[in-house]
């Protein structure tokens, strides 16, 4: 697949399921290098089957968007103004330019409103793709977990250049 074949749309109510399924299905994927199996489940709020209403709950559908290829949605970001909140590709798609082009998408839609810097908090599996997109690591910081639990995060920004 190209990432010439997918397009970037809002999300809808309709994508709850494959957005929370994406979400549990890009966590699970993910090796126990940097956080334990409890707080990769407490990652994904302790789901094994997607909930739509759960996700939507907990993430703005006015800040979604959704990687598309045909009808199927496979990737999708959270954005609110300067701030990247979420990022998930399917696993079946990582790889392939998809989390690229969301990530330009946001500092995009950032810059055209006048944003010169844009923030994050990468996972410590993402640090190294944001690293590769031009973020620098500002701190190390926890992220709190629904459960109480907490996990090392990297905070991150990068400057926008005039119609990036």
């Amino acid at each position: 697949m190209s990432v010439n074949k997918i397009s970037l749309r809002p999300a809808e109510e309709k994508d709850g399921w494959a957005l929370s399924a994406i979400h549990i299905a890009a966590i699970k994927a993910l090796p126990t290098t940097f956080y334990t199996k409890k707080e990769l489940l407490a990652w994904r709020n302790n789901l094994n089957q997607p909930d739509a209403a759960n996700i939507l709950k907990n993430m703005k559908l006015e800040s979604l968007w959704v990687a598309v290829e045909g009808d199927i949605v496979i990737g999708f970001a959270s954005f609110v103004v300067d701030e990247l909140i979420g990022l998930y590709v399917h696993p079946k798609y990582q790889g392939q330019g998809i989390g690229r082009a969301l990530v330009e998408h946001f500092c995009h839609r950032a810059s055209d409103r006048g944003i010169d810097k844009v923030i994050t908090t990468a996972s410590l599996y993402a640090e190294g793709f944001y690293l590769r997109l031009g973020f620098t690591a500002i701190q190390r910081t926890p992220h709190y977990l629904r459960n109480g639990l907490f996990v090392p995060v990297t905070k991150m920004s990068k400057i926008l250049t005039i119609g990036e």
